[in-house]
């Protein structure tokens, strides 16, 4: 395995083809990155993939190239993880929690700093874990706290980053994978979504990939560790009645009419709407409903996020409107490629 070096420290990413990795890897520029892929190489200027395993000891890697790789590698960036609510509780905590245990061996190994990439939901600590929904955020949650505590166990100098939920580019609206809240906004701009189980004053809090993967090559940067970095909107965050508000807007826009959802209770879901309308539906109908419910579940918060990751050099907290901002980029992006405004056009 040949590394040429930059000036920067020699990285190992994990997660590069992820939504998070890849807005990391692209603001690498001053670092030789080495991924580690378990499937898909990653390709692109100064970067090496190396295919590894993290359910497996040393990546699955033989010894004298485990070695080799930890003789190389300065600091550790870990993105890598199960993030869908659907995936069983085995498969999740072989990634989520044995993968992060592979990784601080890694760190340790290495003598690297590492910087882990949690959620700022691992404060959900009421989430139900009864009833018959197929989507099971709870599950998800449990595994990044445990990954967390292994992290603060082990010694590794480290930092742990928590951000909310992640859309695109706050520019452009880019991203590699549309995520949860691109779901429940795109059934808005389809007219899908006649009722929203949420409060109107319900805070949706979101960051966009390009002030995360900032906030990560910022710690990179700046050397330090022993943190914890909460990226979210926070106070910021937009409510889901002004969610609901930019999406119209959106879509009047592209010459679309939407009606308003209305918005709703879980209560009233779990009561009334799902007996009567949703066990019936098809099995793919029915886990875009539940995908959608654990979503919205995660935002019945009393308080806002904390949001600390102003304190890394650089970078400033996002205001309200720049929240909005980004959403309406993230949405204008998922419309064109869901070609909902060459639809618009023809309707017209």
């Amino acid at each position: 395995m040949s590394i040429n070096t930059k000036p920067g420290p020699t990285i190992l990413l994990t997660g590069a083809s992820g939504v998070v990795g890849q807005a990391v890897l692209g603001q690498l520029t001053d670092h030789t990155v080495v991924c580690l892929t378990h499937n898909k190489p990653v390709s692109g200027p100064d970067v090496v993939s190396v295919r590894g395993d993290l359910t497996f000891p040393r990546f699955g890697l033989d010894r004298a190239a485990y070695e080799s790789l930890a003789n190389r590698v300065d600091v550790v960036v870990h993105c890598a993880a199960i993030t869908a609510f659907s995936v069983d509780a085995s498969r999740t905590n072989d990634l989520n929690v044995r993968g992060t245990e592979t990784i601080l061996a890694f760190a340790q190994r290495a003598k690297a700093p590492l910087h882990h990439v949690s959620t700022a939901f691992v404060t959900r600590q009421d989430l139900t874990r009864e009833g018959k929904s197929s989507a099971r955020p709870e599950v998800y949650l449990d595994s990044k706290r445990l990954a967390e505590q292994a992290i603060r166990d082990s010694g590794v100098a480290a930092n742990i980053i928590r951000p909310s939920v992640v859309i695109g580019d706050s520019a452009t609206g880019q991203i590699s994978q549309f995520q949860g809240l691109h779901g429940i906004a795109g059934a808005l701009l389809r007219n899908a979504l006649p009722m929203l189980p949420l409060q109107p004053d319900t805070r949706i809090d979101f960051v966009p990939q390009d002030l995360l993967a900032r906030v990560i090559v910022g710690l990179v940067q700046a050397g330090k560790t022993g943190g914890e970095y909460w990226v979210t909107g926070g106070d910021g965050a937009p409510s889901a009645g002004r969610i609901v508000e930019l999406s119209i807007e959106l879509a009047r826009s592209f010459g679309l009419k939407l009606d308003t959802p209305r918005f709703v209770s879980q209560d009233m879901v779990d009561r009334l709407i799902r007996p009567v309308f949703i066990d019936s539906l098809p099995k793919g109908q029915r886990r875009r409903f539940d995908d959608m419910l654990a979503m919205t579940t995660l935002f019945h918060t009393a308080e806002p996020f904390s949001s600390t990751y102003d304190r890394i050099p650089g970078v400033e907290l996002l205001s309200t409107t720049d929240l909005e901002h980004a959403f309406t980029a993230s949405m204008r992006h998922y419309a064109t490629v869901k070609n909902l405004i060459r639809l618009s056009e023809v309707a017209a």
